[in-house]
């Protein structure tokens, strides 16, 4: 897929903390969800479908990613 990126409304959680050390994410057309790293706000981009998005959400609520 190669999304035009350059028009998303990127945001920070509101667990964010001050530094720019942070993961964002924008909603983008055709209910697809961009993710970056705030740090390098030109690099590359992760874009999830719709169910991708919440099946990524839902794991991460479920803690399967913590790291033991």
């Amino acid at each position: 897929m190669n999304s035009n990126l350059s028009d998303a409304l990127w945001f920070k959680s509101s667990y964010s903390g001050p530094d720019r050390d942070c993961v964002e994410a924008a909603f983008l057309d055709g209910n697809m969800v961009g993710v970056r790293d705030s740090k390098n706000p030109t690099g590359p981009a992760l874009i999830f479908s719709p169910i991708e998005w919440d099946t990524f959400t839902a794991g991460v609520q479920a803690g399967r990613f913590e790291q033991s």
